[in-house]
């Protein structure tokens, strides 16, 4: 690890400003989903978030460090992140926001599990067992219990998958981030973005396959693409600042502190989610939601606290080197 990139502290601040853009962010795009594709709104914000991003470029090494020996590597996270970001949306689209939140929430405990073989970093048995109660959570929202579920088990999964991809990417953000500015990891996201989105334009942008489903997460990824409405404007013009901010604070906090200290304040997402439900949709969590939410984060919290401590000097430990 290279010690000017540990930074706990300034990773913290990164993360708290890209999950509130985050969460801006879902509830923005859950606002259009009933009128746009998914594809039109990803393209729509990823053009702005890349002038967005392509700015601080130039703050940090200019275009020269737009150049990369890894571009597999990038092209890898990229999709990783357009997969997570696929397929939660497509769950929000029809499901309530702070559920999906709720289950989406599983990535800090995915990260504290993969950065034991992929970052080598060392998680005690008290924090897997935390890890294991985090996921406990998952299946009480799941209910296997419940043969009348309103959504289907495969749409509660959804999330739980963008997850998992998530927290692959932020994984990756990590090794990247040791030779690669913040701004240029955001760029490169953003690119992948724009990619992926136009390659759905040129394949369903017509809305010639949306018409052989009528489940309304397959609607929201392959319906036409059409001219957004004057009322509309603002909030694609949100989405694309929201993107750029996301890009840009994920991948410097990934990259100033460790995975495990910094995810689980990922967790201020939950109850901006709740917030937003709320407040624009009418949504209130039920019971089984809220004791989900309940054991995702106070594993999260937990993992945290564990973290913290591992940190901390013991009293009477002998300090190698003689300082911390």
């Amino acid at each position: 690890m290279i010690a000017s990139h540990d930074r706990p502290g300034l990773g913290i601040l990164f993360i708290c400003i890209g999950v509130t853009a985050i969460s801006v962010n879902d509830m923005a795009i859950k606002l259009l989903s009933g009128g746009y594709p998914l594809h039109q709104i990803v393209a729509s914000r990823s053009v702005i978030g890349l002038v967005f991003t392509l700015s601080l470029v130039r703050f940090e090494g200019g275009w020269p460090a737009l150049r990369t020996r890894t571009p597999g590597l990038h092209l890898l996270r990229g999709l990783l992140v357009v997969l997570a970001n696929m397929t939660f949306y497509a769950a929000v689209a029809m499901m309530p926001l702070a559920q999906a939140t709720a289950l989406f929430f599983v990535a800090p405990l995915f990260i504290t599990l993969l950065s034991i073989p992929l970052l080598g970093e060392r998680v005690g048995a008290m924090r897997l067992g935390a890890v294991c109660v985090g996921f406990l959570g998952v299946v009480v929202m799941q209910q296997p219990w419940n043969g009348d579920l309103a959504i289907s088990r495969g749409v509660l999964l959804l999330p739980v998958f963008a997850a998992l991809m998530y927290a692959l990417m932020q994984v990756m953000t990590r090794k990247l981030g040791l030779s690669t500015p913040a701004s240029v990891l955001a760029v490169y996201l953003q690119a992948v973005f724009l990619l992926v989105s136009f390659g759905f334009w040129l394949v369903a942008g017509d809305g010639r396959f949306a018409e052989r489903f009528d489940n309304e997460a397959m609607q929201f990824l392959l319906r036409p693409w059409i001219w957004p409405a004057s009322r509309d404007l603002g909030v694609f013009l949100l989405l694309g600042v929201m993107s750029g901010m996301v890009g840009y604070a994920l991948s410097a906090a990934y990259r100033l502190a460790a995975a495990a200290t910094i995810a689980p304040f990922e967790y201020i997402g939950l109850p901006l989610a709740i917030f937003w439900g709320w407040l624009i949709f009418d949504e209130w969590p039920g019971a089984s939601v809220w004791a989900g939410c309940a054991l995702i984060v106070g594993a999260g919290i937990f993992v945290f606290l564990r973290e913290r401590r591992k940190e901390r000097p013991q009293p009477g430990r002998r300090l190698r080197w003689g300082r911390r």
